[in-house]
């Protein structure tokens, strides 16, 4: 008999539940290339209210929201901060050089965060030989940094800093609601320190599609031409911003459960062989660990997993990074916690043959 799949590579692989099939099918849908899609408006008003901003717009994805949002507050031949492992940087195949003849200038963080001491003296003077400094782009979570939670005094004198220097300010805050509830630091709180914000629905959230950029009214409405540009512009998208909507007003508290389930993930990698977390702390819903040569490449522990019915995602030859979400319950994560700690005790055995 087959063992049950439980997986753990995203919390982007959640499937809509029945009440939010449901709110998707009775959607109230409209033109909203044209006119204005009734349902994708109350999920922006909604996410504007939450982040605290005067106005959001639905796009199909973080990639897209991040994107309009550099090239929103930067010009070609400019220069934007940020962390070197984020996302913005690293997953988005460069499109603020390919699509906005942007610069990014990266700086190491631990574990994704960095201190304001790092960021200081780079800021470029006006100079014709030279880019020009324009916008510091911050993440919360960090994906790469295990789903650290960026110190909310970290973030408060980072975008004080940059504000006082005449520099923007983006958030991707792909997954600020983990952050909201791992801290209990609100979702406005955390956004009044960005110019921009973007949040996405089809992570932690459990909605099959769909990011929103958040900001000044005048910014979000230049936005929408930038949508348009990289065809983003669609029609009746009620159908699946009400996805969205539902998990915007019924999933973020439940989100604490994914925590407390990564947790349980943690403890029982601690407690295998040749494993390591990476960082040892553990915030949010991911969890990152580090494969001992001795059993193997990442790669290698990853096939003994998916043959025992688990399923992770390699971040490097020697890491796992394991997520997570709405789909996987407590009883699973336990028993995924079980087959690590068995595999690794199987490879750990072989290697000492």
């Amino acid at each position: 008999m087959k063992p049950e799949t439980i997986d753990l590579r995203s919390d982007t692989v959640t499937r809509p539940t029945k009440a939010m099939r449901a709110a998707m099918a009775e959607a109230e849908v409209g033109d909203d290339v044209i006119d204005i899609d009734p349902t994708a408006e109350r999920l922006q008003q909604l996410t504007a209210e939450l982040l605290g901003k005067e106005a959001a717009i639905f796009m199909p994805s973080g990639s897209m929201t991040n994107q309009i949002a550099v090239r929103l507050h930067c010009r070609p031949g400019d220069e934007f901060l940020c962390e070197s492992g984020c996302h913005i940087y690293n997953y988005e195949q460069g499109a603020f050089a390919q699509l906005s003849g942007v610069v990014a200038r990266t700086v190491e963080g631990e574990h994704g965060v960095l201190q304001l001491a790092q960021l200081e003296d780079l800021i470029r003077p006006q100079n014709d030989h030279l880019v020009r400094t324009r916008l510091v782009c911050l993440e919360n979570t960090h994906n790469r940094g295990a789903g650290r939670v960026q110190p909310y005094p970290v973030v408060e004198a980072i975008t004080g800093w940059a504000q006082s220097h005449g520099l923007r300010t983006h958030l991707d805050g792909a997954r600020l609601f983990n952050a909201v509830a791992a801290t209990g630091i609100a979702a406005e709180q955390w956004a009044k320190h960005f110019d921009t914000v973007s949040v996405c629905f089809s992570k932690g959230l459990g909605a099959p599609v769909g990011s929103a950029l958040a900001g000044p009214r005048d910014l979000i409405r230049e936005a929408r031409r930038h949508r348009k540009l990289f065809g983003g512009g669609m029609r009746q998208v009620g159908v699946i911003a009400a996805g969205a909507l539902f998990a915007l007003e019924h999933h973020r508290d439940r989100l604490a459960e994914d925590h407390a389930n990564a947790r349980i993930l943690a403890e029982a990698i601690r407690n295998s062989p040749g494993l390591k977390l990476v960082p040892d702390l553990v915030e949010s819903n991911m969890v990152i660990f580090a494969v001992d040569p001795a059993l193997g490449s990442a790669t290698d522990f990853m096939a003994a997993l998916q043959q025992a019915g688990v399923l992770m995602l390699s971040i490097s030859p020697a890491k796992i990074r394991a997520v997570t979400h709405l789909d996987v319950d407590s009883k699973q994560v336990r028993k995924a916690g079980e087959i690590i700690r068995q595999c690794a005790e199987r490879l750990s055995s072989v290697s000492r043959r």
